[in-house]
């Protein structure tokens, strides 16, 4: 497994986070999280990221042929606003003392990848919402990770953005086989990404629904296909059951 949650527990304080939980996420896999504000989602990553301690329990990211430290994307692209989007895409490089004119090239290589070539010297203040969030992509990918980590980073992207950069986000998985915990609020997001749906509870975030989504092309066609409409359905009568009993 590249990512893996053991029976993991979150506190703040006397505050009961999130779980226990247990989750594993395999190489060239997209399991995406659905659940209630405030139920750990974002907690999880951030435990699975290396940035936030466990209770008890138990979290693990493996490397299988790429850096261990996941690629995380967060809600905001938090770019350098004095740096060019190069610059800020060779940040972790830079960090791990990679010489200047590899890392260099090397964000370029991830520039071209989310379809920014031609855009390595322009700052973020020149970039659209969209552009910005694709140069953090960019960044979480330079390194080569086996993992990516992705908490709503798209939500406050228009419709068609969020579909390029969801796009994006399977081409990756697609073509580096990478494991992929993604956390949204929207269904069509999570059936359109998923391989599997894991449905929270809330506070303290515990698995109460595995959703499978079938293995089929993301396509267009796929959008206005029975089988999306049967996953976001199922979806959708967990957290409507999560309403009712609140």
């Amino acid at each position: 497994m590249r990512l893996s949650a053991q029976q993991a527990c979150v506190r703040f304080g006397r505050l009961d986070a999130l779980g226990p939980i247990d989750l594993s996420v395999r190489a060239g896999e997209c399991v995406v999280l659905l659940g209630p504000s405030g139920c750990g989602k974002s907690t999880l990553l951030a435990a699975l990221a290396g940035l936030q301690a466990v209770a008890s329990g138990k979290v693990q990211a493996d490397a299988t042929g790429g850096s261990a430290i996941p690629g995380v994307v967060f809600q905001e692209p938090n770019l350098m606003n004095w740096a060019t989007a190069e610059d800020n895409v060779a940040l972790p490089l830079a960090l791990s003392g990679v010489e200047k004119d590899a890392r260099l090239s090397r964000a370029q290589t991830a520039l071209k990848r989310v379809g920014l070539a031609n855009f390595s010297s322009a700052y973020p203040r020149t970039l659209s919402g969209g552009m910005r969030m694709r140069v953090a992509l960019a960044r979480a990918l330079v390194n080569d990770p086996s993992s990516l980590l992705l908490d709503e980073p798209f939500a406050a992207i228009d419709e068609l953005g969020r579909r390029a950069l969801d796009d994006l986000v399977l081409e990756a998985k697609r073509d580096h086989h990478l494991a992929v915990l993604f956390v949204t609020h929207s269904v069509d997001e999570a059936v359109y990404l998923a391989d599997r749906i894991l449905v929270l509870s809330p506070r303290p975030g515990r698995i109460m629904a595995e959703i499978a989504v079938p293995n089929v092309p993301r396509d267009p066609a796929f959008l206005t296909s029975p089988a999306f409409a049967d996953a976001a359905a199922a979806a959708r009568r967990v957290l409507s059951a999560q309403l009712v009993a609140a």
